[in-house]
């Protein structure tokens, strides 16, 4: 059962986006999936009370007083949103049980530098292998792109792509939707984006 943790301390990074539509492609993969909530501003489970029965099923994994147990039998793959300033005992809590971590990084060198400390945290605790950085609302064709590479790579860890700009994931979010909810033809260029992360989930 893989448990794949979406984590970054700075705040308005994409990670309730990455949570959700992760758990969403899971879910339509026919995964019994569950949706995890470290924030105490519970976003990813406020978003799940938006899910309409209809849409393949996500449930909801009650994390009390910010503790992480173990979820329920059956439960085949997890994923965990995590907040800012996410540090200390929870991160330590968190990291024990994660098999992959996630970790969304807009390009500008303010967020780079915010994560730089984070991200040395993530390599003394787990194997490089196992952590890799999602570029949020980037060109894949810019000088920001490239910058944002170069500074990862040279950490040892891997870029596993780049989500560009755009409305989709905002108005899918307000129906408790995620891309693979909706007809390819309107999220084509989203979800081609995601390949390389889907990838690096499943090797």
């Amino acid at each position: 059962m893989p448990v794949i943790v979406i984590a970054n301390p700075k705040g308005g990074v994409g990670k309730s986006t990455i949570a959700t539509n992760l758990a969403g492609y899971f879910s339509v993969q026919g995964y019994n999936v569950m949706l995890g909530d470290v924030d105490v501003q519970q976003s990813s489970y406020s978003w799940l009370a938006l899910r309409p029965a209809s849409l393949p099923p996500i449930q909801a994994w009650e994390i009390s007083d910010g503790h992480v147990a173990k979820p329920p039998k059956g439960t085949t793959h997890v994923v965990l949103d995590t907040p800012a300033g996410f540090d200390g005992a929870r991160l330590d809590q968190v990291m024990r049980i994660a098999d992959k971590v996630i970790v969304p990084l807009q390009a500008s060198m303010f967020d780079i530098l915010a994560t730089q400390s984070f991200l040395q945290k993530l390599i003394g605790r787990r194997d490089k292998a196992a952590i890799g950085v999602l570029g949020m609302r980037v060109n894949v064709r810019t000088r920001a792109a490239d910058q944002l590479a170069h500074y990862v790579n040279g950490l040892g860890l891997p870029v596993l792509g780049c989500l560009r700009d755009t409305q989709n994931y905002v108005q899918l979010a307000a129906l408790g939707a995620t891309l693979w909810d909706v007809a390819p033809s309107r999220v084509e260029k989203d979800v081609a984006q995601w390949q390389g992360l889907l990838e690096w989930i499943r090797q």
